[in-house]
């Protein structure tokens, strides 16, 4: 099948892990020609360079969710030589999403009588007092699991007497279609139509992983794919401008993952800070600009923002525009934000600033598993915790 099997291809991911083992040293080759092949790039080849690669340690954020699915998914740790070190990032939705902000949506539904509306991996994030948005479905709230925004828009068509309220979560990906909802509803005079509006973006991030105090050392970034389609690789330029950190944007397939980890491998090499766009079939430097254009004149900059792990962040997530302030549901049934700690026994923070690994914390795959998660990370389809556990990369050692 196009773009599936030639991006899977085994040989090919062998030849890349041999040319990552043989340029991950610290007095490597400057440049070497792309996919190189070596005259034995064989499982025992592959092993040897593993051997022979030590010294110098390169420390690499993949900050996408889904690219660390891919990584245990595949198995491409296994690929890679021992220095050679892949970091978990913050670019799960549901998991930087704070307790406080779940907190807001199930009083939405259980003291408002909202009907409210979010994707399903959502309603199973721990709350406050034991709860989930699915606990308090449960318990008799009307909590309804959705695939897109229009499905939110047809509930609220169908039941005109109701409020029903959105649950608006993720990154730069997932926002265009609330903004087209948001507009949807003003023209079809939905009155009973709101969104709680919890939408990031991915810049903030990165500059809250490279700002914080204590934080993890990085030598790059395994850019994202989906987010990247939209804002383009332009925004990831002070990265490698301010910082000195290179970034290469990466698609999904196992293929697009390893041949990324090894043109940031290069840059390290040659002292280059650069943004490379590994994933050209899909990603542009400017993006996609009607999506930005419409995101732009629904939403706003909100001035703070906490996250999951890296606490408030300026300017990182997104408001409506006064012009929409009918469909804000903060602001229509007043339901400020309180800011509430988290399960100190959950290393969930610590593992979304790349600080620790899943199988760091304590309660990983015993007390917290996904069918009885303490933190979000075990949660979502995209957590780190749930990668490993799904994959059985658990079973490494610490």
């Amino acid at each position: 099948m196009k773009y599936i099997d030639e991006f899977r291809d085994g040989e090919l991911a062998k030849n890349i892990s041999a040319n990552i083992a043989r340029e991950a040293q610290p007095h490597g080759p400057a440049r070497s020609p792309l996919l190189n092949p070596l005259p034995q790039a064989g499982e025992e080849a592959i092993e040897s360079l593993r051997e022979i690669s030590s010294g110098r340690t390169y420390r690499l954020m993949e900050f996408c969710g889904g690219h660390t699915h891919a990584i245990s998914r595949y198995g491409l740790v296994d690929l890679l030589p021992a220095n050679v070190r892949m970091i978990h990032g913050p670019g799960c939705p549901v998991c930087v999403l704070p307790i406080g902000r779940v907190d807001q949506a199930i009083r939405l539904a259980r003291e408002q009588g909202v009907i409210l509306c979010t994707y399903a991996d959502t309603v199973r994030v721990p709350a406050s007092d034991n709860l989930s948005l699915m606990r308090a479905k449960a318990n008799g709230a009307d909590v309804r699991m959705i695939y897109s925004t229009q499905d939110a828009l047809k509930v609220a068509r169908e039941n005109p007497q109701r409020e029903v309220v959105f649950l608006a979560i993720g990154f730069e990906t997932t926002t265009p279609p609330t903004a087209v909802a948001v507009k949807q509803a003003e023209a079809a005079g939905l009155k009973n139509f709101s969104i709680l509006c919890d939408h990031v973006l991915t810049p903030a991030a990165m500059h809250a992983i490279l700002s914080v105090e204590g934080g993890v050392a990085l030598d790059g970034f395994v850019g994202p794919a989906h987010v990247s389609t939209v804002i383009g690789s332009k925004p990831y330029e002070p990265f490698a401008d301010d910082y000195g950190k290179p970034v290469v944007i990466a698609g999904f397939e196992p293929l697009d993952v390893m041949q990324a980890i090894l043109m940031l491998v290069r840059q390290i090499n040659e002292g280059r800070a650069a943004v490379e766009n590994e994933f050209t079939r899909a990603v542009t430097r400017e993006g996609n600009l009607k999506a930005q254009e419409l995101v732009a004149e629904v939403f706003e900059l909100r001035d703070m923002f906490e996250w999951r792990g890296l606490g408030s962040v300026p300017n990182s997530a997104l408001k409506l525009r006064p012009r929409f302030a009918a469909f804000d549901a903060e602001l229509k049934f007043n339901v400020p934000y309180v800011a509430v700690p988290d399960n100190k026994a959950c290393e969930c923070a610590a593992i979304l600033r790349g600080q620790k690994r899943p199988q760091e914390c304590k309660i990983f795959g015993t007390v917290c598993t996904p069918e009885n998660p303490v933190g979000s990370c075990m949660v979502s389809s995209e957590g780190a915790c749930a990668a490993h556990y799904s994959y059985g990369r658990f079973r490494e050692s610490v």
